[in-house]
């Protein structure tokens, strides 16, 4: 599943750009503009890294965050502080609430996706490790890179964000609805049946003749890339 991000932030300016940004490294992004629309959106779906502003409409971020930390389901969620308070008190105050981490304004956008990574990687490895490998199966997220038993397989985009999707969270068995807004994007909107069309693809570009099909389907459910694949044919 592709990482969600949330940002909540009011300046439209800024919000443009970090959500340029980050989606270009990947991410999935959800915005909010206030506080109290922040709280709402979290209640319905957790994301996995928060970049939140101190000053807001509705409810302040340090509010927000002391809220984000009462709940049981988002106590340990990554929280990255945007503000342009740089006094120190003010970054002991923030960080006190309980952020993560606290970046003031202006600041650079490759130090903060550096920042985002580097938070990630400690919350949600799997989400951000440049390999993923299970059984003879290798997929390298920087070069682009698929290999089956040592031999190099060549996949289309779509394919290859399939397989990554899949392989994040093996043996979760995810819907063609699921796999749509993770692999193509909740604002993309074409058919169910077009996810069939690339698992077909996907399978036939991995299988060879005697080779187990890592990709399971699970009838009425969906697709789960196996957990029990061993790559041994």
């Amino acid at each position: 599943m592709r990482t969600r991000i949330l940002i909540v932030e009011d300046e439209e300016t800024l919000t443009t750009l970090l959500r340029y940004n980050l989606e270009a490294e990947g991410f999935a992004v959800d915005v909010a503009g206030r506080g109290d629309e922040a709280e709402l959106r979290l209640a319905e779906q957790t994301p996995d890294l928060i970049l939140l502003d101190w000053m807001l409409p509705g409810l302040s971020g340090i509010e927000l965050c002391r809220r984000v930390r009462a709940r049981r389901e988002t106590e340990r969620l990554p929280i990255i502080m945007l503000t342009a308070r740089g006094e120190e008190g003010d970054r002991v105050r923030g960080l006190g609430t309980g952020a993560d981490d606290y970046m003031v304004k202006p600041f650079s956008v490759p130090e903060l996706l550096a920042r985002v990574r580097a938070l990630l990687r400690r919350s949600k490895p799997a989400h951000v490790a440049d390999l993923l490998a299970a059984g003879d199966i290798e997929l390298d997220r920087v070069s682009h890179r698929i290999r089956r038993s040592g031999h190099e397989i060549h996949l289309g985009p779509t394919e290859f964000k399939l397989l990554e999707f899949l392989m994040q969270s093996p043996g979760r068995v995810f819907s063609r609805e699921q796999l749509l807004d993770g692999v193509w994007g909740h604002d993309v909107y074409i058919d169910e049946r077009t996810v069939d069309v690339h698992v077909g693809r996907l399978r036939k570009a991995l299988n060879r003749p005697r080779q187990p099909d890592p990709i399971r389907t699970v009838r009425g459910s969906g697709y789960a890339f196996d957990e029990t694949f061993s790559g041994e044919g």
